[in-house]
């Protein structure tokens, strides 16, 4: 569910921030050609017309030649996918534990600028002009993670929402409670007063392979119990490759049908485990969904249930893969302000003033050779890295500063308000 339009909730800006906290810079004129992707929370509209959200074009940070995917190990065969009717024993037995998920909010309704102010225009219009409340309703989906009653959904699906209904497939309907929220990354979890509930079966997204099956479940378009099939396309894919730059996730890209009203679903392989959380689309393109890692959703849910907020680490800087042609474009360009002698590694665009790695003594135009010991030649890898240390952690660098080794300690903090 995504509200239709709100202030400052467009999917694109000027400068964004990658998945570790780390803002990412738009280097120009020395950035690669970038296309424009439009993206589409899968929450149905919360707006009185029932319409959806569409993002403002948002320009990729690096070209698909670049795309950084981690790799992971390959998971155990199938058993399952050779019996053709597979597909309908994951729907019966996963189906019960998917819900549709409600959501409504009153919003006061507001007069055009200078109606107020105008008899003629107030006594023209009449009873047309917006009077009073107007209340602006959403649907989504979600599935049962506990038999106590907790359901995993967006966040986008329940934000602002005054009441949440949840309603499962044999037709009960229960009033949601929401325990917390994340928009980094689009988690929210949701308790109903219900015992005994069906359950799903939370797989491991880190196995993932392109190729694997793919099952979605979900209500799109309000049109519950919806059953789509296709295969894993991609992992690992950036916040920033898909036009999301507001948020903290690596995508599961998938070519199972998935539209607005299927947010928060599951995502399954062929043995019925969830493997993520559908959330969005590319509009005006086929076959280009992305789901969050049911991995990231479930630690991030984790935190939710204890504390009610989630936290990120967050080191504060800009950075950019090296390659060799990267770097005479950098040093070829005037307006850089920086000189690079490495040909790969992580390059230092910029320091948030006042951050971690400011207080750390980082600079731009270091690179960043290794992390934790590990050699990095992308920027994902750090991300990663930072995203699953501690805040008031250690994460040791090995930098490369005008031609010389450099070795740094960081203490990751929390993510800033502000930055969000």
């Amino acid at each position: 569910m995504q509200n239709q339009p709100r202030d400052g909730e467009h999917l694109s800006n000027g400068n964004s921030f990658n998945i570790s906290g780390t803002k990412r810079h738009h280097l120009a004129p020395w950035k690669k050609a970038a296309a424009s992707l439009s993206l589409v929370l899968l929450g149905s509209g919360m707006t009185l017309a029932g319409g959806y959200l569409a993002g403002q074009p948002q320009k990729l940070s690096q070209s698909a030649s670049n795309l950084a995917v981690s790799p992971v190990n390959a998971a155990p065969p199938l058993p399952a996918a050779t019996d053709p009717n597979f597909i309908t024993e994951v729907v019966q037995r996963v189906g019960p534990a998917v819900v549709r998920i409600n959501s409504s909010r009153t919003v006061k309704a507001q007069l055009p600028e200078g109606f107020n102010d105008d008899p003629f225009l107030r006594r023209f219009f009449g009873s047309q002009l917006p009077q009073g409340n107007q209340v602006q309703r959403g649907t989504g989906s979600g599935f049962i993670i506990g038999n106590d009653g907790r359901i995993l959904t967006n966040a986008h699906v329940v934000d602002g929402a005054d009441t949440v209904t949840v309603i499962l497939k044999d037709g009960r309907s229960f009033k949601g409670k929401v325990l917390g929220k994340d928009e980094l990354t689009d988690v929210a979890v949701v308790k109903i007063q219900a015992n005994n509930l069906p359950t799903v079966t939370l797989g491991n997204s880190d196995q993932l392979q392109p190729g694997q099956w793919a099952i979605a479940i979900g209500n799109p378009l309000g049109l519950d119990n919806t059953v789509t099939t296709g295969i894993i396309s991609a992992t690992g894919r950036t916040s920033n490759q898909i036009g999301a730059p507001d948020k903290r996730v690596e995508f599961i890209q998938t070519d199972a049908a998935i539209n607005p009203g299927n947010s928060g679903g599951p995502l399954l392989n062929a043995r019925g485990e969830v493997i993520g959380m559908n959330t969005a689309i590319i509009q005006g393109a086929q076959g280009l969904g992305f789901s969050i890692p049911i991995n990231t959703a479930q630690r991030i849910s984790n935190q939710l249930v204890a504390t009610g907020k989630a936290q990120h680490p967050y080191l504060g800087i800009q950075m950019v893969a090296l390659t060799p042609e990267l770097k005479q474009n950098i040093n070829s360009d005037p307006n850089s302000g920086l000189s690079v002698e490495e040909d790969k590694g992580v390059l230092v665009v910029k320091v948030v003033p006042n951050s971690p790695a400011a207080k750390a003594g980082i600079r731009a135009g270091d690179v960043i050779q290794k992390l934790n010991g590990q050699t990095v030649t992308d920027a994902s890898s750090i991300q990663k890295a930072v995203d699953d240390s501690q805040i008031g952690g250690d994460v040791r660098l090995e930098l490369r500063r005008n031609g010389q080794n450099v070795n740094l300690a960081v203490q990751p903090g929390a993510f800033p308000n502000q930055v969000q």
